[in-house]
């Protein structure tokens, strides 16, 4: 047998090694996440961002935290989107002082606050942004929107015309978003079981709204597949085991119809949605159940649970908000009980496996997950 001159191989034998090495951690690599994730802390004592970085583990660790320059509530927002990313801007909501801060998004995931302005209303919980324009909703008496115009150097300016009420003064609004193509805004209402939609015009202006009820009991977060399909979760009042999520089309001339009208989640308190980014699945936190429950979406819109008993990830305890990474490898979950964020690899089936979780972050008043 005549034997390999010694330079190669010894090349051959590292090269394997390495082989081995890469092979032992592929399923750490695939589970890294590949982002930088932020909440807010809502303290009445001074409003932050807290930003969470990659760690070693292929989880998530407190990186660095930045005042919002307002206040928060000191409570739970009962909403979605109370920190959004959007291209190179973070909006944040400040509920205890009405106000709307506005960071620029640096490379490495830093933020530099550019603006800070009065948010057009009373106790705003959610907001929602294209990267030119950002609405925000807000909960207090009289609850509504209000819209801003975001300059190239990151200034926020009122939009004429933006400012519309709600269906009621108290309708306890949950989330606004703009639709995928920005001709639309949608609100849900957890008191009066409504939907809203709202048509917004090229400059901005937001027009009359039109008012759909409900699928299922008390309307909580939501999502748009890419499709532009609304993907809802309903919390049907915290009673156990009853909550569900619903998807609908909309309606050229306003409002929403149902295509898979109250899916049991078989959980309890189902309240945040996120939609993966080819469409394919669906998530809901509930709340109550400590749990995710996992849908999947069809090409006609309708849904169908991925595990029978609706349990598809457990979480910590009470979460709330979710996000996506941008590859749509792994999910983000806040756990607003104990103020600690899990992730979880998604798996081409949609299931979910807990990698680990973060904690020491401000518990019951955290509010918003976003993802750069």
């Amino acid at each position: 047998m005549i034997g390999l001159p010694r330079p190669r191989a010894r090349w051959l034998v590292i090269a394997a090694a390495a082989l081995i090495a890469l092979a032992g951690a592929g399923s750490a690599m695939a589970a890294s996440p590949a982002a930088t994730v932020y909440t807010q802390t809502n303290d009445p004592a001074g409003n932050r961002i807290q930003a969470l970085a990659p760690s070693h583990d292929a989880g998530l660790a407190l990186a660095r935290s930045y005042p919002t320059g307002g206040l928060g509530s000191g409570d739970g927002l009962g909403s979605q989107g109370a920190v959004v990313v959007a291209h190179r801007w973070l909006l944040a909501v400040n509920a205890g002082s009405d106000e709307l801060s506005l960071f620029r998004v640096r490379r490495r995931g830093g933020l530099t606050l550019r603006d800070i302005v009065p948010s057009g209303g009373d106790r705003p919980i959610s907001v929602t942004s294209d990267g030119r324009r950002a609405y925000v909703v807000h909960a207090g008496a009289p609850a509504g929107l209000a819209g801003f115009a975001i300059s190239a150097d990151g200034r926020l300016t009122p939009i004429a015309g933006s400012a519309r009420p709600l269906s009621a003064p108290a309708p306890g609004p949950a989330q606004v978003e703009l639709s995928g193509d920005g001709g639309t805004l949608v609100v849900t209402e957890k008191d009066t079981n409504r939907i809203g939609t709202y048509p917004v015009a090229p400059d901005g202006a937001v027009g009359a709204p039109a008012f759909s009820p409900s699928a299922g009991e008390t309307p909580f977060g939501f999502a748009f597949d890419p499709r532009g399909r609304l993907i809802v979760s309903e919390a049907f009042g915290g009673r156990p085991g009853e909550s569900a999520v619903s998807s609908y089309a909309l309606r050229a001339g306003g409002g929403v119809t149902p295509i898979s009208p109250a899916v049991g989640t078989g959980q309890t308190a189902a309240c945040w949605v996120v939609v993966t980014a080819d469409g394919r699945v669906a998530y809901t936190t509930n709340t109550g159940s400590d749990s995710i429950t996992g849908y999947r979406i069809a090409k006609g819109g309708q849904l169908s649970l991925l595990d029978a008993d609706g349990v598809t990830g457990r979480t910590g305890d009470g979460p709330t908000d979710m996000a996506l990474a941008r590859d749509g490898s792994v999910l983000y979950a806040l756990n607003g009980a104990e103020g600690s964020v899990s992730t979880f690899q998604i798996g081409r089936d949609g299931g979910l496996d807990r990698i680990g979780t973060t904690g020491g972050l401000p518990a019951v008043a955290v509010a918003g997950l976003a993802v750069r």
